[in-house]
């Protein structure tokens, strides 16, 4: 997907009682001129507590247009401070992979029941919507209770706090948050800089540590065996190329492992569910 760059507008919506936020977004993955592979959204607990992702959704809308996309979040806590990498979309071009995401959001779903083929969200880099919500629900009123953070940026029909002009997006910036106090609607353009949730405290996982992300894949580092071993029983496994092209599913609905043999050398995404969350993982086959 072609993404333009323009002057634009930001704008911020934050609920009050929020503790994990939209921490930075940036949408020229892919594009020309950009290092970065994909573009991605950092989640960051503000709070003084832990506070947990269950239910949650990532939903994305155009800067006119309502909320019809969305991926759900895995069912993880995080601490306080902690950031929370999701990888999304890409244009195809980039050389430098994101550092290991915490969650690559594979299945795109539309709101009105269409197919959706992307692999990840693809974040315009004119304008748009960003909105993190507490269920999968489709967003139609932008003060709902539901919305732990939404971010309008560029030129949108739902202006909802002060405005402030600042520079085009590019391939070589994004878009972070200022302040960690509430309210807050403050961003600014900045060097893309990923971290993961390595970054800080780490990670609680609600599910059990052995069926969490955090032991999905035993051996990320496939060699001559070309066996993939999980920590435990997944369901629906599925394996993808850079391109986010399916090129290997489990031949059973569960699978404590998956054989690469048929894949040639090279970087994948691995991925499932465990307790009926989704996980994933990048692994290289060498």
């Amino acid at each position: 997907m072609r993404k333009t760059f323009t002057l634009i507008v930001f704008f911020s919506f934050i609920i009050f009682n929020a503790q994990i936020v939209i921490n930075e977004i940036y949408g020229g993955g892919g594009n020309s001129g950009s290092s970065l592979k994909n573009d991605y959204i950092i989640l960051k607990n503000i709070g003084s507590e832990t506070s947990s992702l269950n239910g949650a959704t990532i939903q994305y809308a155009s800067a006119s247009g309502k909320f019809n996309q969305y991926h759900t979040l895995p069912n993880i806590v995080l601490n306080p401070g902690q950031s929370f990498l999701i990888q999304e979309g890409t244009s195809g071009g980039g050389a430098t992979d994101l550092p290991t995401p915490d969650f690559i959001a594979t299945d795109i779903l539309n709101f009105d029941g269409s197919s959706n083929s992307s692999f990840g969200l693809q974040i315009a880099t004119n304008s748009g919507k960003v909105a993190l919500v507490n269920n999968s629900t489709q967003i139609t009123d932008l003060k709902s209770s539901s919305i732990m953070d939404l971010v309008e940026y560029g030129t949108t029909e739902n202006q909802l706090t002060n405005s402030e002009s600042i520079p085009s997006l590019s391939s070589t910036t994004a878009l972070r948050r200022t302040s960690d106090n509430l309210p807050n609607n403050n961003f600014i353009l900045t060097t893309p800089n990923p971290i993961n949730s390595t970054y800080g405290n780490p990670a609680i996982a609600d599910v059990d540590y052995n069926y969490s992300k955090f032991n999905f894949i035993v051996n990320s580092f496939v060699k001559e065996n070309n066996e993939v071993v999980f920590g435990g029983e997944v369901q629906d496994v599925k394996v993808y190329n850079e391109f986010g092209k399916v090129v290997l599913k489990s031949p059973t609905k569960t699978a404590s492992g998956l054989n690469l043999i048929e894949l040639p050398k090279g970087k994948y995404t691995v991925t499932g569910m465990i307790n009926n969350s989704p996980v994933s993982q990048q692994i290289v086959k060498d």
